[in-house]
């Protein structure tokens, strides 16, 4: 008997409708729709075009009941921070404001202003970014509050969109910086702060809850009438380590590649995290209650920077072409500390990362093959710092490292493999969404453990396991460490 299942997987770029196929032990998944996700340059700042993306969504929906298949789930996950809010009527309060405008600056300063990075951390133990739920709200016009009956994060808005249910799943829920992991409840002391009425709130839920059917009027419109939707993992991280193909008993971390980047582990034992530490890791929950301790790290930003600089001035190369030049040209020639300032801000990359190197005595990469192997070895190097980091605070030792990309990379994963010493487990592709229908099925009854999920990963998805060779990279390590602070 075969299942079917549909995933949203709402990306920051882009969104997919997903079909998932569950038949003996195995799964398969398939694209139904991809639309693009683009912001909108509108009054007051940066928005999202809320409904492009839910008409995007009905019409996946539409192209699965053309089928006529019996889908059993559906569920939405997504970029975590951002919201949508919802009047007594249940229309959408417009704008949706971008986390990637610049006004969240401004509200992370005025939260701070009424309450103290420390106490915020207190509270959520969950490192303080602009774009968190908390400082945006900072900024929101009272008249809209006013009018507010609900406040979602992405996904679970387009849960309720969906099923007419008003739930936010517990892994979306840590995000918004309103949360209290030890509590296990929305942070009263955070929610007064911004004199936020709590009925705006919903309920918190975890993952794998059914929220019930279809509206009515989208079960007509799809031809999906006896769909159920799922509050799977709503936010993609958790999403994603549900889709990995984790042996029991494995000792493993995970490190998930983007223009930023984030690492962390799942610890056997649970652990909350403490202010004031040296590492300020965050606290998140994903499947079955498991406790997520991460921290943000460097992503593909400085190489991103670097192509669009080149490409901006005539002179883009080809992502492959350039992969080989970096692969060809001489290692360890350069480090640079990737956490420097001076890289975090937009600009002429290259320029920086020589300006760099002759500060350091080192010698300045002019080609673009040096210039692009000296930012992946940089970075791979600094992996190995975080993951020590965690390491350290968790009190165990990592077998295993789990990387999550949507880029292929293979250069640099086989830099990472090198610099973490130990193994690299490159993840599925559709990881998250892979995570998303196990939820599902897992909520239906259909499959009886996690560990029978994760059985069906690996006998499902064919991974690639890198391993450690060169034992150049401790003496690269060490010369790192001396560009690190402190």
């Amino acid at each position: 008997m075969r299942s079917f299942y549909a995933a949203c997987d709402l990306g920051v770029e882009s969104g997919r409708v997903m079909l998932g196929t569950l038949h003996e032990g195995k799964l398969t998944m398939s694209e139904v729709r991809c639309f693009p996700n683009l912001p909108l340059e509108g009054e007051g700042g940066l928005q999202w075009n809320i409904p492009q993306l839910y008409q995007e969504i009905l019409a996946g929906l539409c192209d699965l009941g053309s089928y006529e298949e019996a889908v059993e789930g559906i569920s939405c996950h997504s970029w975590p921070a951002d919201y949508l809010l919802f009047d007594a009527d249940g229309a959408l309060i417009t704008p949706t404001y971008h986390r990637n405008d610049s006004r969240t600056l401004e509200g992370m300063q005025k939260v701070c202003a009424r309450v103290s990075p420390e106490a915020i951390y207190q509270e959520t133990r969950v490192q303080l970014q602009p774009a968190h739920t908390l400082f945006q709200l900072g900024l929101e016009k009272s008249r809209r509050l006013y009018r507010t009956a609900l406040l979602l994060p992405v996904a679970d808005a387009f849960n309720y969109l969906l099923a007419g249910v008003p739930r936010v799943e517990l892994s979306l829920a840590g995000a918004t910086q309103l949360y209290n992991p030890v509590t296990r409840s929305w942070s009263s002391p955070l929610v007064q702060a911004l004199g936020l009425p709590p009925k705006v709130l919903p309920p918190l839920v975890p993952a794998g809850t059914r929220l019930g059917g279809l509206r009515p009027e989208i079960a007509r419109k799809t031809g999906l009438d006896d769909t159920q939707v799922v509050a799977t993992c709503s936010h993609e991280t958790a999403a994603a380590l549900m889709g990995l193909p984790i042996a029991s008993g494995e000792s493993w971390a995970y490190l998930r590649l983007g223009t930023w980047a984030e690492m962390g582990i799942e610890p056997a034992r649970p652990i909350i995290t403490e202010p004031g530490g040296p590492a300020n890791f965050s606290t998140e929950t994903g499947y079955g209650g498991a406790i997520r301790i991460s921290k943000q790290a460097v992503g593909l930003w400085i190489l991103e920077e670097c192509r669009r600089f080149w490409k901006e001035r005539d002179r883009e190369i080809d992502d492959d072409l350039l992969t080989h030049l970096a692969g060809s040209a001489p290692p360890f020639e350069s480090l640079i500390n990737p956490t420097d300032p001076r890289f975090l801000a937009p600009g002429d990359m290259p320029l920086k990362i020589q300006a760099f190197c002759r500060e350091t005595s080192q010698p300045m990469p002019r080609k673009p093959g040096a210039m692009i192997r000296c930012v992946l070895e940089s970075v791979a190097l600094l992996y190995r710092t975080t993951l020590a980091e965690i390491e350290a605070f968790t009190g165990g030792k990592v077998a295993r490292l789990h990387v999550i990309s949507g880029v292929r990379n293979p250069l640099l994963h086989h830099f990472i493999a090198n610099a973490v010493q130990r193994p690299v487990v490159v993840a599925p592709a559709d990881v998250s969404a892979i995570g998303n229908v196990l939820v599902q099925a897992l909520a239906l009854g259909h499959l009886g453990s996690l560990e029978q999920a994760r059985e069906v990963i690996r006998n499902s998805f064919k991974v690639e396991t890198l391993s450690s060779h060169a034992v150049a990279w401790n003496t690269a390590y060490a010369r790192q460490a001396q560009l690190l602070p402190g």
